[in-house]
């Protein structure tokens, strides 16, 4: 299952199961879990941990160190979940010690070609990043997230999960769940009706989240008495738990 053209370090763990591509190199402080497949070209550093069931195509650069000046070297590492894709030119690099020294990957995934996850980001489960979508430093994407073509999350900010990112879009400041973002800066443009659909959401879940969308950005609330609005309906409303939590803890401010 291993080329014999690919580079692999002794110290590397990999699954026998896993298939490696020629010219592929493998550095130390790899473990690799079975049924990953690697294609030819791609080049893996650690310390990175990568799980069960992903696809790496070629020229990807996967743990590689952090594009931070202060980063020094220190042994900061890459955590990957199960069953991701990386397409062709895809980055994710390490952490560093400015932060909890560790990048996250969950499960699920599809990064298409050249998009960029940089150091210290956490992103979740079943995000979709179009291509050449861009994360800043320390950004952390929601469960469900779809980023459009050229889109880019600035440092330091959040976005909820479901939400959708249109393409050329420039997120400056935290997204709450479940919203679509469009512009540059991105602002919000509506909630993400079809994406919540596909996942389940229940016609009136949807009418709930619509309803406290226009709270938040059309009722000419000031923030403190739209949010005192969203925290009554969300006791009984679980659906809107989540978006008044990520307004509660934005560090950012919230997209306006």
């Amino acid at each position: 299952m291993i080329d014999s053209r690919a580079v692999i370090s002794p110290q590397a763990q990999i699954d026998p199961g896993v298939h490696v591509g020629p010219f592929t190199i493998i550095g130390a402080d790899v473990i690799v879990g079975k049924g990953t497949w690697i294609g030819p070209h791609a080049v893996i550093n650690g310390p990175t941990r990568i799980g069960e069931d992903n696809k790496i195509f070629q020229f990807a650069s996967i743990g590689d160190a952090p594009q931070d000046k202060k980063y020094g070297g220190e042994p900061t590492r890459l955590e990957i979940g199960d069953r991701n894709v990386f397409r062709e030119f895809v980055t994710v690099n390490r952490g560093t010690t400015h932060d909890c020294g560790v990048t996250r990957v969950g499960n699920d995934n599809l990064l298409m070609a050249y998009a960029h996850v940089a150091h210290d980001c956490r992103i979740g489960d079943k995000i979709v990043m179009s291509n050449c979508a861009t994360l800043g430093g320390h950004v952390q994407l929601g469960d469900w997230v779809i980023m459009g073509g050229l889109s880019a999350v600035h440092q330091h900010t959040k976005v909820g999960a479901h939400c959708f990112i249109a393409n050329n879009a420039a997120v400056t400041r935290d997204v709450p769940p479940y919203l679509m973002t469009i512009g540059q800066p991105a602002v919000p443009h509506s909630v993400n009706s079809e994406g919540l659909k596909r996942r389940g959401f229940s016609p009136e879940q949807i009418r709930n989240i619509r309803r406290a969308y226009r709270i938040l950005y059309r009722s000419g609330l000031k923030l403190a008495a739209a949010l005192a609005q969203l925290e009554k309906a969300a006791a009984d409303q679980a659906e809107l738990v989540p978006f008044v939590a990520f307004i509660k803890q934005s560090s950012r401010s919230i997209v306006r």
